[in-house]
C-alpha cells in the first residue's frame, strides 16, 4: 500500500497507484524468494528473539532480492539501540567458491587467488545443526565472507569542508573481507552521491520477538 504525503491531486494519486502496482509485481513476481523467506523468517524469530532480513540488487541474477538472515550471521555492538544507530555492522556470509568466483568475474569482487577456505561453523549454528541432525559436507569449498558496514576516513577520498580541506569526518563504506585470508575483496562506498549528510544506505531491517535489556 501507499500513502500520499501532503495535499492529494489526480497526478499524485495515479503516481501512488503506479508506485503501489510496480511494488506489489516486484515482490510477488519477480522477487520470487520473498515469500519463502519471509515465511523462513517468521519461524525463527520467537526461536532466536531477533532475526533480520536483507533487502539489495544482486548483480549476478540482475534484480532485487530479500534474504532471510540468521540472527547469528550479523554482529553489531550491544550497546547500540538499532541498525540505524549502529557504528558497523558485519554481516558473515558463507558462499561456495563457485558463486564467489562469478562475482570475482563479474568485477563485484578483486580477482584474486583466496587458496583454501578455513571453514569454520559458529557454537550456535553448531548446536542448530545438531538439533537439526544436518552437517555441511562441503567445508573445503566454502568461503566465509565479513561484509563490514563501517564509517571509514580513507586518504584521498576524505569529506572536503567549504574550505577544500579535509573535515576529518568518516564516511560509510561497505568492505568485503575473507576471512581465513584477510584478503580485502572490495570496498564500496554506501552513502548516495550529492547527499550533504553522507547518510549510511540501510540493508538489513530488523525483526524483535519482544524488547530486551540490549540489542
Amino acid at each position: 500500500r501507499t500513502q500520499i504525503i501532503g495535499i492529494s491531486n489526480p497526478a499524485k494519486e495515479a503516481q501512488s497507484q503506479r508506485v503501489k502496482d510496480f511494488m506489489n509485481y516486484q515482490l510477488m513476481d519477480q522477487m520470487r524468494e520473498y515469500e519463502s523467506e519471509f515465511d523462513q523468517m517468521l519461524f525463527h524469530l520467537p526461536l532466536a528473539g531477533s532475526t533480520f532480513k536483507k533487502v539489495y540488487y544482486d548483480s549476478v541474477i540482475g534484480r532485487c532480492v530479500s534474504k532471510f538472515v540468521p540472527a547469528e550471521d550479523l554482529v553489531v555492538p550491544y550497546n547500540s539501540s538499532s541498525l540505524e544507530e549502529a557504528e558497523s555492522i558485519i554481516h558473515v556470509i558463507k558462499m561456495n567458491a563457485n558463486e564467489l568466483r562469478k562475482l570475482q568475474v563479474s568485477g563485484f569482487y578483486k580477482d584474486m587467488d583466496l587458496g583454501t577456505p578455513a571453514y569454520t561453523e559458529s557454537e550456535v549454528t553448531e548446536e542448530k545443526q545438531d538439533l537439526g541432525g544436518v552437517s555441511t559436507t562441503n567445508k573445503d569449498e566454502i568461503f566465509t565472507l565479513l561484509e563490514c558496514h563501517v564509517d571509514l576516513d580513507l586518504d584521498g577520498f576524505q569529506d572536503m569542508g567549504a574550505d577544500g580541506e579535509p573535515t576529518g569526518i568518516k564516511l560509510p563504506y561497505i568492505v568485503t573481507i575473507e576471512e581465513s585470508s584477510s584478503e580485502v575483496l572490495s570496498i564500496r562506498k554506501n552513502f548516495v552521491d550529492g547527499d550533504p549528510l553522507r547518510k549510511r544506505k540501510d540493508y538489513f531491517v530488523h525483526f524483535k520477538f519482544l524488547p530486551g535489556l540490549g540489542f
